[in-house]
């Protein structure tokens, strides 16, 4: 989980690779019409998000028992409970860096439609882990392979 930029697919794609599990995209579960809000620059309200979580719940819910590794920004308290209400041992693994540095990685990126206009709007809908919730946070400017070795290490 995290914001656009944070590293969520670098850091998915290799997590599910070293655990040996299925990835999804969360970005691919979005209906079309919240990739064309988005790529207007227009965020998206929870409205928006409740057919993308709803979609990303029965991926993970397909798999319970197996594992697998989905990335999603999951930005606020009640999106996670969503999730968590189809698959109650979800881990989230938040990846956090400082907004000059996920603005350097979201306007150096080509092909994705999440321009950096929206990257305060998501900052501002961030909530953090509560210390009740299964998950860790880890600092995502350190290199890919730490982080995944900080993933493993928590999910441990």
């Amino acid at each position: 989980m995290g914001v656009s930029g944070s590293g969520k697919t670098t850091v998915g794609v290799r997590l599910a690779e070293v655990l040996g599990v299925e990835y999804a995209e969360g970005d691919d579960f979005h209906p079309p019409a919240n990739i064309v809000k988005m790529s207007a620059g227009t965020p998206l309200d929870d409205a928006d998000r409740a057919p993308w979580l709803d979609a990303l719940a029965a991926w993970m819910a397909e798999r319970s028992g197996h594992g697998a590794v989905v990335t999603c920004s999951a930005l606020k308290r009640a999106y996670r409970d969503r999730l968590r209400g189809r698959v109650p041992g979800v881990f989230f693994l938040h990846l956090d860096a400082p907004r000059e540095e996920l603005e350097r990685r979201v306007t150096g990126r080509r092909g994705h439609f999440m321009p950096a206009s929206l990257l305060d709007s998501q900052l501002a809908t961030l909530e953090r882990l509560d210390p009740d919730e299964r998950g860790s946070t880890v600092d995502a400017t350190r290199p890919p392979e730490d982080v995944v070795r900080a993933a493993v290490a928590a999910l441990a």
